[in-house]
């Protein structure tokens, strides 16, 4: 099935952004450390947990591809959503755990000004992490890949970040020296920001929440379809990668059964046509004039 080889050529995106974050943010804390900023510590940070967001993105993509069993009837292609969920709590931890250390040095500021190599090691870091963002969102658009398409929108704010460090790095060195704290805040507040998001897209799709503009042209397709004569109604929801829409319309009356079911074929290839990972259940009326 196309989903599931979809799935499984995600995780080269999930493995490169493991990979990429481990190295970057062992060298942002430690070149944090030791050229004495705090914004790029609190970088480093943020990429320790876009490490764990990736691992749950990589291990929610392994289990998305086990088949379905007789507790799982629809698969298990919202383990990614769930996944994603925990992942966002633990960013949230590490956000908040930024802001506090950051507000208690305003408080009680130890001003050290940073050197000069922690500019070019986010600069660096920004650089490298822009090219992992571009890789990402190409594989994501080739396999149709939400998640994918959602870690590699991370990828680019963690470039962006990354470039707001250097820029708060460069003010503290020229004399600014509190910009490099305020800096680690708003690293902190983008953070929070970024688990909030997350937590929020991963609680509507596990909710069964469903795009209303795919709605609204879902049910124009479906009612241009020969044979339909009205759309009755339409649900969608969401699994992982995976759509199911349920739909019911009403038909000629009089048709018989192989017309009736020729209908709801031309439906779901309709429907195939604009989401290829969506899975069709068409209920036939019959038409009843008022």
């Amino acid at each position: 099935m196309e989903l599931y080889t979809n799935l499984r050529a995600g995780e080269k995106g999930a493995w490169l952004s493991i990979g990429t974050y481990i190295f970057l943010s062992a060298a942002k804390l430690i070149i944090g450390y030791i050229g004495n900023s705090e914004a790029l510590r609190a970088d480093g940070l943020n990429n320790s947990t876009d490490i764990i967001a990736s691992i749950a993105v990589l291990i929610g993509l392994k289990i998305s591809q086990r088949p379905p069993d007789k507790n799982h009837q629809y698969g298990h292609l919202r383990a990614e959503t769930v996944a994603s969920l925990i992942a966002s709590f633990i960013m949230m931890a590490v956000g908040l755990e930024v802001i506090f250390n950051s507000i208690m040095n305003i408080f009680n500021p130890v001003r050290e000004t940073p050197s000069t190599l922690t500019i070019y090691v986010a600069l660096g870091c920004a650089s490298v992490m822009y090219v992992v963002y571009r890789y990402n969102l190409a594989l994501a658009k080739k396999i149709k890949s939400s998640a994918l398409k959602a870690a590699a929108f991370d990828n680019r704010s963690d470039a962006l970040v990354s470039v707001g460090t250097a820029i708060g790095i460069f003010a503290a060195i020229i004399g600014f020296s509190i910009l490099d704290t305020i800096t680690a805040l708003i690293i902190g507040i983008i953070i929070i920001k970024t688990a909030v998001e997350i937590f929020w897209e991963s609680v509507q799709t596990l909710t069964d929440a469903f795009d209303t503009e795919d709605i609204e042209t879902l049910s124009t397709l479906i009612k241009n379809v020969d044979g339909v004569i009205s759309l009755v109604d339409i649900k969608g929801r969401t699994h992982g990668n995976a759509t199911f829409i349920e739909v019911t319309v009403t038909v000629n009356p009089y048709l018989n059964v192989w017309e009736s079911h020729h209908i709801t074929e031309k439906i779901e290839e309709t429907v195939k046509k604009f989401d290829i990972n969506c899975t069709v259940l068409v209920h036939i009326e019959p038409h009843e004039k008022k």
